[in-house]
């Protein structure tokens, strides 16, 4: 089930890439540009057929995908294409401009990316990581409607015998506890609370928050054994865990509320697509401040590593332990349907990864190229609003210095992830 698992996992990885890659191929026929290669994965090539003018193919190392689109940068400022300087900065320049232009030929002359407008540049460029944008989208929405996602339930799953503040030093009860409201209510084990004081109640937060908020009498309906049975119960005032904003205790801290005395069931339970559109953006929204983390994360991530210390579960992770995570999901001793719908997660979150990622304004991700069609176009903007003559596309190969920088950060990053991830994983059972 391991192997499988992480069989599983690859598969969606290169599905993954070869969905992103697809973006830029469609939107860059679309306007016109001549894309003469599109593969799936690095190095050697293990399979590939030429449709029309396209080479498709898949290669070796699945840690990535390209589709290559013909004439990327413009020609410099004389008007030349291939590299001659042996200054090493001017060299990068001029290798990437001349690599652009490698396989254009008769007929390509009109074809070329640079030549497309800016905001069809921008579409081109931004169609790969909205591909996984889309498809995280979806496998979400199937994984929370579908599947469903394990939290607290308004089930009963215990009942207290009596009131216990939450610094004590004991939870028994002695002689000066009073029983708690829901015992004395008659609330038992695996009844689901439907109703609180008239409210429906369909999750355990608001609940929660009702009988916090509350005091005195209170009615209550329960479905018990499938029917639905109004019970009253008086609520006592009690000290307990002080919350945050997403209804974790906090330790050490307490407040005096409403008090029922019951604990809470925990369930897989399907979502409604409004609750799956707030989850989603909590999902986003965590990503992102995540990736925003990342450089602060890299001392710890290197001591892990290197130095044996213990791996953090909230560690970055690559493509093998990614891949690891998927062959323990797929070995946990739970029902077949929670194994499928966590790897649909996973999946999910790498495209959610991918998107965020790919976003980046850093050459040589697609938010650089995007960045740069921008500034082409606001230089336009304001030459035409001066007077002044058409400055031309912006040559975003001047910027490749910068590109080859940012990639060894990026390889420099990637390897240290995977020691960690061979040497000393994360693991989630």
């Amino acid at each position: 089930m391991t192997i499988l698992g992480i069989v599983v996992f690859v598969v969606g990885l290169l599905f993954s890439i070869a969905w992103h890659e697809a973006g830029h191929l469609i939107t860059g026929k679309m306007f016109g540009v001549r894309v003469p290669q599109y593969m799936v994965g690095f190095g050697k090539t293990l399979w590939s057929k030429k449709i029309g003018e396209t080479e498709y193919g898949i290669k070796a190392v699945p840690a990535g995908g390209y589709c290559r689109l013909i004439g990327m940068f413009p020609p410099d400022a004389d008007g030349r294409i291939q590299a001659r300087s042996t200054s090493p900065w001017r060299s990068m320049i001029e290798d990437a401009r001349e690599a652009s232009y490698e396989e254009v030929g008769p007929g390509d002359e009109n074809r070329l990316f640079y030549q497309r407008k800016p905001w069809q540049r921008t579409i081109i460029m931004l169609a790969g990581p909205f591909m996984n944008l889309i498809l995280a989208i979806v496998l979400f929405a199937v994984f929370l409607m579908g599947f469903g996602i394990s939290q607290t339930t308004t089930t009963v799953s215990s009942v207290s015998e009596c009131v216990v503040r939450a610094d004590a030093k004991t939870d028994k009860c002695g002689p000066d506890n009073p029983a708690a409201p829901g015992k004395a209510a008659g609330l038992l084990p695996g009844d689901k609370i439907v109703s609180f004081n008239g409210t429906a109640v369909h999750d355990y937060d608001k609940l929660q928050d009702l009988i916090r908020k509350s005091s005195g009498q209170v009615a209550l309906v329960v479905e018990r054994a499938g029917r639905e049975l109004p019970l009253n119960a008086v609520l006592a005032r009690n000290q307990v865990a002080k919350l945050d904003a997403n209804h974790v205790p906090i330790k050490g801290e307490y407040v005096e509320t409403g008090f029922l005395g019951i604990s809470p069931a925990r369930g897989i339970e399907r979502q409604s697509a409004s609750q799956s559109v707030g989850y989603m953006t909590d999902m986003v929204d965590n990503a992102f401040h995540s990736l925003l983390r990342i450089p602060q994360k890299v001392p710890a991530l290197w001591g892990a590593a290197f130095q044996g210390d213990k791996r953090d579960q909230d560690s970055p992770v690559g493509v093998v332990g990614a891949a690891r995570v998927g062959g323990e999901v797929a070995a946990l001793d739970v029902p077949a349907s929670q194994r499928v719908g966590l790897m649909v997660f996973i999946i999910a979150g790498f495209n959610l990864s991918l998107f965020l990622f790919n976003m980046l304004p850093l050459l040589p991700l697609d938010g650089g190229h995007v960045v740069g069609a921008w500034w082409e176009s606001l230089r336009r903007m304001f030459a035409n609003l001066r007077k002044r003559p058409d400055p031309g596309p912006f040559d975003v190969a001047r910027l490749m210095p910068v590109a080859y920088v940012v990639a060894t950060i990026f390889i420099a990053f990637t390897v240290l992830v995977l020691i960690a991830d061979l040497f000393n994983p994360v693991k989630i059972s």
